[in-house]
């Protein structure tokens, strides 16, 4: 009970923040999200929860997936590109770990993934 609660806030409150996100805030949640997303399959995978983890990396790859699928490649050039290049490695790298059930796989992804976010963050915070 308190944990659908929980998730009926946690929709409600990423409903509300979608909602007056500029397209560089929606990456930012959305990566934020994914990052939270990989924590939960990496201690899914320690714990030998393998359908839990299955279904976690599933979202996980769900996500790399809308972000793949949001690139403009008419007008983004080479870093559009090279967006959805890194965005296909880190897919790869979370079939590796669900395969192999390695969490250093997954670890690969989030130090990726929080140096993107972290550019992402500066290129919000130079235009506002």
């Amino acid at each position: 009970m308190i944990q659908d609660a929980y998730h009926s806030y946690h929709a409600v409150d990423l409903g509300a923040r979608t909602a007056q996100a500029s397209p560089v805030q929606l990456v930012l949640i959305l990566t934020d999200g994914l990052i939270e997303e990989l924590a939960r399959a990496r201690a899914h995978i320690v714990g030998r929860r393998y359908e839990a983890k299955a279904r976690s990396l599933d979202k996980c790859v769900n996500i790399l997936n809308g972000l793949s699928s949001a690139l403009d490649f008419d007008q983004g050039g080479d870093i559009v590109q090279n967006l959805e290049r890194l965005y296909d490695f880190c897919a790869q790298q979370l079939y590796k770990a669900g395969q192999q059930l390695e969490p250093k796989y997954i670890d690969e992804v989030v130090g990726l993934l929080q140096t993107l976010r972290n550019g992402w963050q500066g290129l919000q915070a130079r235009h506002g």
